[in-house]
């Protein structure tokens, strides 16, 4: 009891403290009432929980075994929660990269899993989405404490998606055929959909188990070989589940798994002469780079899904208060370093100022704090890197003439906690509306009419997705067919349903994961034409 009274004492200090601080910010408002504010986002101030899990797996998975790096060298994975040092993971390089890309070839070419029916292979992967399901909470807590998001949104959301993800691709794996086509003359031409051969696949760390789903899944289906690097920021579930997929009878050498740096196990895979495929997700930076490395050394076909700059549309008739709670989860989710988050909020004039005011109670009583704590919405960002660039951003943001409405600072010293931000008076021209912070920045737009915001939320390099709030079915049909995005949602955001395809148009990618779409990034097309000698039949 005393432990929690000083606490309390502790936590208050904090808060009057932040918000004297933050009064000028905050014209006329009262320090009570931004104590509660600052109180509610400090609730990390107390010692974090220790994580309910073990790491048992920091190794790279080479040919169905756990080993070392060649070099023997190790790299720390953080808790972004304090900044402190989870375990030390095996680094890749070259040779290590070289050793995976000879394990995934053999099993390809001399194995037996291309040869498998592919009933027999969705056995293997839906006992694999079994095992998940089984593990659902260590692989859950495993995830929040190397990434910093919320568990109760990787145990009860991210986890079980996963699952969901890898029956669905099991139920595929003996529903791919070929065709046969006619032809003009007495020929009979079949057309087959073959397995690609090597997979290389390069995942982000701001969704490192589901970027493993969204990529392993099709190309185990389709009955390819894969070479998988995490991200250095968080390769603990990668490895963790990739052990399971073994449990559940993946043959060796054809999952690998090689934890390390892009500019060097990174470009080792995207340059590889015996990778056969390279799909990457990431910044739309390094998606040049290794294109450029794909394509100089064998042409290898490569899928990307970048970054972005989403636009998210209010029109003057939509359910306000609907449409403010949406447009904050749209980007406040996973601590806003989401590439598809909804980072330019264009406001109809005529609702703007109530837009803005209600956006500001939404930010203001957002819950920051360590993520094993129930009722938490927002972690830490995954590093000080993001931490810093995030910070950067808001500062351009002041700095550049917006009116910084909530948040805007760093929460504590510990960890790398930032608090919700919201933005008004954003032009098109700042950094802030043009640039991908990837964190919990929200800039808020105004427009005045349908054909303005048309031409304004395409002026961007990117095209991932858009969301769209609106009860005018004539402005929803309208702005389905303008806008120039892989995804639109309408009166909803964030929804990543298996069935759905996903990618970008311009900079934000090439290609479609998840959904049918996404099995041709596996398949070769092979025509096989025969003569018929005795065609009279026909």
């Amino acid at each position: 009891m005393a432990m929690a009274r000083r606490l309390a004492s502790s936590l208050l200090s904090h808060s009057l403290y932040a918000a004297r601080c933050s009064s000028s910010l905050f014209p006329g408002a009262r320090t009570h009432d931004l104590a509660f504010g600052v109180l509610r986002m400090f609730s990390m101030a107390a010692e974090p929980i220790t994580p309910p899990v073990e790491v048992h797996h920091t190794q790279l998975l080479i040919d169905g075994k756990f080993v070392d790096s060649a070099s023997g060298k190790t790299f720390p994975t953080l808790d972004p929660r304090t900044g402190e040092v989870i375990a030390h993971v095996a680094e890749a390089d070259l040779e290590d990269v070289n050793r995976a890309v000879s394990a995934a070839r053999k099993a390809f070419d001399e194995g037996p899993w291309p040869k498998m029916t592919g009933y027999e292979r969705s056995h293997i992967l839906y006992r694999f989405a079994d095992l998940i399901e089984k593990h659902n909470d260590e692989i859950a807590a495993l995830e929040t404490w190397n990434s910093g998001k919320p568990y109760e949104h990787t145990s009860q959301k991210e986890v079980p998606l996963v699952t969901r993800l890898m029956r669905y691709y099991a139920g595929w794996a003996d529903k791919i055929h070929g065709l046969t086509v006619p032809a003009d003359g007495p020929y009979h031409v079949q057309v087959l959909h073959e397995p690609i051969g090597v997979a290389g696949q390069i995942i982000p760390w701001n969704f490192p188990l589901m970027m493993f789903a969204w990529k392993v899944g099709p190309a185990l289906a389709c009955g390819n070989t894969i070479v998988l690097k995490t991200a250095e920021q968080t390769p603990l579930s990668a490895l963790y589940v990739s052990k399971l997929l073994h449990e559940a009878g993946l043959p060796a050498g054809v999952l690998n798994v090689v934890s390390g740096f892009g500019p060097t196990a990174g470009a080792a895979i995207a340059s590889h002469m015996d990778i056969d495929k390279l799909v990457f997700t990431g910044s739309t930076v390094t998606g040049k780079i290794v294109l450029e490395l794909a394509a100089r050394s064998n042409l290898k076909p490569a899928t990307l899904e970048l970054g972005g700059k989403s636009p998210m549309i209010v029109m003057d008739d939509a359910d306000i208060d609907q449409a403010v709670e949406l447009a904050h989860f749209a980007l406040f989710f996973n601590q806003g370093q989401c590439c598809c988050a909804g980072s330019r909020t264009f406001v109809h004039e005529r609702v703007y100022d109530e837009f803005v005011e209600k956006s500001k109670a939404h930010a203001l009583k957002r819950i920051v704090g360590d993520p094993f704590k129930n009722g938490v919405q927002q972690g830490p960002q995954v590093d000080e890197k993001q931490l810093n660039k995030i910070m950067h951003y808001i500062e351009s943001g002041i700095n550049s003439g917006a009116t910084l409405v909530a948040g805007g600072n760093r929460i504590g010293n510990k960890g790398f906690y930032v608090q919700p931000t919201v933005f008004s008076d954003v032009k098109d021209e700042m950094a802030i509306a043009r640039e991908d912070i990837f964190g919990p920045v929200q800039s808020i737009l105004k427009f005045k009419d349908l054909d303005e915001i048309i031409r304004r939320a395409n002026a961007t390099e990117y095209g991932l997705a858009a969301g769209v709030f609106t009860n005018n079915m004539n402005t929803a049909n309208t702005l389905m067919r303008a806008l120039r995005v892989g995804t639109v949602w309408f009166n909803c955001f964030h929804v990543f349903d298996p069935t759905i395809p996903f990618g970008g148009y311009k900079m934000s990618g090439q290609g479609r994961e998840k959904g049918i779409d996404s099995l041709k990034n596996y398949l070769q097309v092979k025509a096989v034409v025969t003569p018929l000698k005795n065609p009279a039949w026909l």
